[in-house]
């Protein structure tokens, strides 16, 4: 089974943060940095060369693959900032509609910057995303 590209790594955060082009998106990633770390109680961690990961849980699909990954991240893409929510957002309607200015796709939040959105609704996407990724991984950790 083929390994993942995106793997966990001793990548300096601080580093990555300071080479965003867009003041604005190393200001975000700062905040987001801040709130992240509150809600894991984790510090960030660099996986792969662009995503910024807090925490890790272990998964098990019933194909057999297996693997570690975040609890929840962010990537200080060029088009937007892309929050990961891990849970995915089936259980989201009601915040996401609260949230402010974005996109989603499976598991992932696309947001111009942090100004658009309430942030204290993206907190508690967050937290519920880490609880609910705690929760159905918890056999594996």
């Amino acid at each position: 089974m083929a390994e993942p590209k995106t793997k966990l790594n001793e990548g300096s955060v601080e580093e990555f943060i300071d080479r965003v082009e867009n003041e604005q998106k190393r200001d975000d990633s700062r905040e987001i940095i801040k709130i992240m770390s509150e809600i894991t109680g984790q510090p960030p961690k660099m996986w792969g060369t662009s995503i910024i990961g807090f925490g890790t849980y272990h998964y098990v699909y019933e194909s057999g693959r297996e693997g570690d990954w975040m609890l929840t991240g962010f990537s200080p893409r060029k088009q937007a900032l892309t929050v990961y929510i891990m849970s995915g957002f089936s259980e989201y309607d009601d915040l996401l509609g609260k949230l402010g200015s974005h996109k989603i796709g499976k598991s992932c939040l696309y947001v111009k910057k942090l100004a658009d959105l309430d942030l204290d609704i993206l907190k508690e996407m967050i937290t519920k995303s880490v609880d609910e990724i705690k929760v159905r991984y918890k056999d594996h950790n």
